[in-house]
Formats: C-alpha cells, structure tokens, sequence
C-alpha cells in the first residue's frame, strides 16, 4: 500500500488530489461525495486517506466516476472495491474497457518508445511499484445515461473525449467550475519536458488524431480550472488551455 504525500487543491466543493504519478479529484455535496477515478492498485489507501483529510469517510462516497479505465485511473478504485460497495459509473463505450473486455493501454511492446525521455525510467521503476503491472477491471463498471447532468454529488456533466482511448470522458463541475480532465488534457508527466496544458506524449493515445479533436468539447465548456489526471491543477480559459496544447504538439514525438 503507497503511503505517498498527498497534495490537495481545493476549488470551492471540488478537490483535486496528486499522489505520486496519480491523481483523482473528489466533489462534494453537503454530507455526500463523488468520486472521480482513483489512481493505481496501490493508491486504494491513499484514496480513502484524501477523503478523510478533507473531513469524510468513504461511506459518503455515492458515486465513483471514471474517465477512462487505464490502470493509473481504476486501480485504486479496484481496491477499494473489494472492501466497499460503490455504484461506477463511466461512458458506455468505456464500460467493457472497465471490464476488460479488451484493452487499450500501454503494453510492454510500446514502453521502448518512452524510455529515451528524461524522466521515463525513474517513472517505470516508480508505476511498477504502484502495481502498474497487476492489472485491475472493475466488473461492476455501469454506463451512466448520456446527455445530462448526472444524478451524483456535484450533478457533474459528462463532456465526452474520446481518443486517448474509445470512451475517454471528462467531467464539468459546474458549481466550481472546474473541468475533470483525465487524460485527455493534462498539465505535466514524468515523460514530458513541457508545463502547463498538454496531451500526453504519443504512445499513452489509443487515437492521436480524436485526441486532439476532443479538445474542442472542453475549449467550449464554461470552465476556469482544470483538474487533471496528471499535474497540477490549471487556471484559465479552456480556449487558452487548448492552444496552448496544440501549440505545443509539434515538439510530440511518436
């Protein structure tokens, strides 16, 4: 079990939360929280520490959402899991992902390709330790129903991303303002040498090309912060953000 540091930023009802290479958020509701992904296999304890630092326990949790189902995002999900019942909900094009129906994640074939940039082994060495290669599905994964706002704390807004894999999902907060972005935009990686809003580097995109055309869903939503699957949180415009994503792919290499 990690027992890494946890950083928390905090935008009115919504918490982001950074634990080594991961990171979730958490919005709460009154007495009530949502759950939005939760890190490695190693990072279930982790989880259930961020939400009592922030004055809950994991029986306020009602809802566990998931962007997308690499294992950095469910795997802590998958542990806590097996201790607590949780209704997870996420995309319906990312449920058999969940249940591993098929995968569509970095494998040890693709890993080559990251390890000439600065950062990449120390990352390897650091996300095996984390239970990068146990694996995790989440059988109870369930769709949530399209074009609405959820009925979960938060009543958060599914901004649908696809590409970094199938059923990629970001999340609007609306009484925060604040974007969940997962992976489809985020602000830094162990294998990246940029700051600030970016994609990350090639290999970790199941569908370059959609990846980048899923920008436009988050340029277009009323936010003013990013919460991202990796780095810090953002504050700006979502116009601004994804210029300056875009304006930095030229320096992505395949």
């Amino acid at each position: 079990m990690s027992t890494k540091a946890l950083s928390i930023t905090r935008i009115d009802n919504t918490h982001l939360v950074r634990c080594g290479h991961a990171n979730w958020v958490l919005v709460e509701e009154g007495s009530d929280l949502t759950l939005i992904d939760g890190g490695y296999p190693a990072n279930g304890g982790d989880v259930e520490r961020s939400i009592e630092q922030i004055g809950h326990s994991i029986g306020d949790v009602r809802a566990v959402l998931v962007t997308h189902a690499h294992i950095d995002h469910i795997g802590g999900i998958a542990d806590i899991l097996t201790r607590h019942d949780l209704p997870v909900l996420m995309d319906p094009l990312e449920v058999p992902h969940a249940r591993r129906e098929y995968l569509q994640q970095l494998g040890p074939v693709k890993v080559p390709l990251l390890l000439w940039r600065r950062g990449a082994p120390k990352w390897l060495f650091d996300v095996i330790g984390a239970g990068a290669l146990k694996g995790a599905k989440l059988p109870q994964a369930q769709a949530f129903a399209e074009g609405s706002a959820l009925d979960v704390p938060g009543r958060i807004v599914p901004i649908p991303t696809h590409g970094h894999t199938d059923g990629h999902s970001a999340y609007l907060i609306p009484g925060a303002g604040v974007v969940a972005s997962g992976d489809a935009l985020v602000t830094g990686h162990a294998t990246s040498r940029q700051t600030g809003p970016q994609f990350l580097v090639c290999p970790f995109n199941h569908h370059r090309a959609a990846t980048d055309e899923a920008l436009d869903a988050i340029a277009a939503t009323p936010a003013g912060t990013i919460f991202p699957g990796h780095g810090p949180a953002y504050e700006g415009t979502m116009t601004a953000a994804v210029e300056q994503a875009r304006a930095g792919r030229t320096r992505m290499r395949p």
